[in-house]
């Protein structure tokens, strides 16, 4: 594991996608101007609006989405996660997938979010993510990037599933990547301490990149694009406007971390 800077970009994408990308490229620029290696993109980055036009815009915006992320991780050097975009996936559905690209525009990993958000909130608004879109069926990948970690993916809800990232883990991912829209009502509560449980429990290094803001109808996200080290500190908070929060990654701070608290070690599969 190497020592590097991560930045978790924040964003408030609505449902022109035009405005989305270049939102996200002058993003991408600020966090490569800040020395930024590892660059990660929030959920729904390019679109966030209704169903039924993210439907219709799906085969093209799969397309769009894929080759901007090659084109920006290569103009602008870094590593880059594209934290969540629709593919179509068969009739009236799409896969929420998240693409991670290489300096040189490689595609080193891709995930297709497994847990969908089916959540009756109590401010009101009901959500069925299953509704349009299909479950991705595949483990989630860790994937070695050389210069920088073991990198494993995962998208916003997935946060409440601590078996995923226990899997993760145990399959080497030294950070945790997890792109966010995550609603505002359960933010509040949720979010930082999940994010800080999942660097804790699995001693490992959290880039969370995420919505904020109000981006349609009633649809209004939590922000605080967060990087926690191994310990749970919170090392950088992008807050509730759109910009972003970038910390160092120092892998000798995360073996110190594991030689401390080595508990990934003391587990009992055997038993769980």
């Amino acid at each position: 594991m190497g020592s590097f800077l991560a930045a978790a970009l924040q964003l408030t994408s609505g449902s022109d996608p035009d405005a989305n990308f270049a939102a996200a490229e002058e993003q991408i620029e600020l966090a490569a101007r800040r020395g930024a290696d590892l660059v990660g993109l929030p959920e729904n980055f390019a679109f966030m609006g209704d169903d039924q036009r993210r439907l219709e815009l799906a085969p093209a915006l799969a397309e769009r989405c894929s080759r901007f992320l090659v084109t920006m991780a290569r103009r602008y050097q870094v590593t880059l996660l594209g934290g969540g975009f629709p593919v179509p996936a068969g009739e009236n559905l799409t896969y929420n997938r998240s693409e991670l690209v290489g300096t040189e525009g490689q595609l080193l990993a891709r995930y297709d979010k497994i847990h969908l958000f089916d959540v009756e909130i109590p401010d009101g608004i009901t959500y069925c993510e299953s509704a349009t879109v299909k479950p991705g069926h595949a483990l989630p990948p860790v994937v070695d990037v050389p210069g920088l970690c073991r990198i494993g993916l995962s998208i916003c809800y997935d946060v409440r599933f601590p078996e995923l990232y226990r899997y993760l883990s145990s399959a080497g991912a030294e950070l945790l990547m997890v792109p966010a829209a995550f609603t505002a009502y359960t933010g509040k509560d949720h979010w930082q301490v999940l994010l800080q449980a999942r660097a804790i429990e699995n001693t490992a290094y959290v880039v969370a990149p995420a919505q904020t803001g109000v981006h349609y109808g009633r649809r209004q996200t939590h922000g605080h694009a967060l990087v926690i080290d191994p310990w749970g500190t919170v090392l950088a908070d992008a807050g509730l406007a759109p910009g972003l929060a970038v910390a160092p990654v120092d892998g000798g701070h995360g073996a110190r971390v594991r030689a401390q608290m080595p508990s990934l070690q003391h587990r009992q599969p055997a038993l769980f």
